[in-house]
C-alpha cells in the first residue's frame, strides 16, 4: 500500500502544480491584456501620432532559410506610418550580441528598400529583450511618448512595460502571422508575460545601457 500512497501523493501534487501553473498564467494575460486592449490600433487612422515608432526586433529568417513574416510585417508596418506621417522618426531595435548577427542593422536595411530616409531610422543594437527595448528607447534614446511597433501579441506585452516603466506608449499591429506558423511563438508568449511580472518584482534592468542618442525634436 506504501508505493500506491506515494504515488498517489505525487499525482495530487503534480495536480496542483499545473493547476497553480495555468491560474498564474491566465492571470497575468488577462492583466496585461486588459491594460493594452485601449492602447493597441490596428487601422492607421485611429492611430494617434508620436514623434517616435520603435520597431521590436526578430530575425529577418527563419533557421530553414525562409524568410521571416514577422519581421516582413513589422517593416511593412513601420514604413506605412512613416509614409502616412503617423511617426517621424524611428528606433529599430534589436540583438546584435554576435558579429554575425544584427537585427537592427537588416531592419534599417528593409526600411530604406521601401523608401524611408535613412537619416530618420535609430539602430539599437542592445534590444536583446522587449524589456530591453522598451526601456532603452527612454534611458538611451530619451523617449517617454512612443508608438511601438509589432504584432499585436506583442505589442501588448511591450506597451504594458512601457507604462510600467514611465512611458506612454501605444501599440500599432503589424499583420499577423497564420495560427499554424505562430503557434509556437503564441505558446511562448504566454511565458513571456509570466516573466514580465518577476521581473517587475526583481527590478530586472536592461544588459546594457550606454550613452544617451538624441532624437530631433
Amino acid at each position: 500500500m506504501q508505493p500506491i500512497y506515494k504515488g498517489f501523493r505525487a499525482m495530487v501534487t503534480l495536480f496542483w502544480f499545473f493547476f497553480s501553473l495555468i491560474i498564474l498564467i491566465t492571470l497575468c494575460n488577462v492583466y496585461i491584456v486588459k491594460y493594452a486592449g485601449k492602447r493597441c490600433y490596428d487601422q492607421v487612422e485611429e492611430l494617434p501620432f508620436h514623434k517616435v515608432g520603435l520597431v521590436l526586433g526578430t530575425s529577418p529568417d527563419l533557421s530553414n532559410g525562409r524568410p521571416n513574416l514577422y519581421f516582413t510585417y513589422r517593416i511593412d508596418a513601420a514604413a506605412e506610418l512613416y509614409k502616412q506621417g503617423k511617426i517621424h522618426y524611428i528606433i529599430v531595435s534589436g540583438d546584435n550580441s554576435r558579429r554575425s548577427y544584427n537585427e537592427p542593422e537588416e531592419m534599417k536595411k528593409a526600411l530604406v528598400e521601401l523608401g524611408v530616409p535613412e537619416h530618420v531610422i535609430f539602430p539599437d543594437y542592445a534590444g536583446f529583450r522587449t524589456l530591453d527595448s522598451v526601456v532603452r528607447a527612454k534611458a538611451i534614446f530619451g523617449q517617454t511618448h512612443l508608438t511601438i511597433i509589432s504584432q499585436k501579441f506583442h505589442n501588448e506585452r511591450a506597451v504594458y512595460l512601457a507604462g510600467r516603466n514611465g512611458i506612454e506608449a501605444v501599440g500599432y499591429n503589424a499583420r499577423d502571422v497564420n495560427t499554424k506558423a505562430g503557434f509556437k511563438t503564441r505558446t511562448r508568449e504566454l511565458f513571456a508575460r509570466v516573466k514580465v511580472f518577476i521581473d517587475l518584482i526583481f527590478q530586472k534592468k536592461p544588459k546594457f545601457l550606454g550613452e544617451p542618442i538624441h532624437i530631433p525634436e
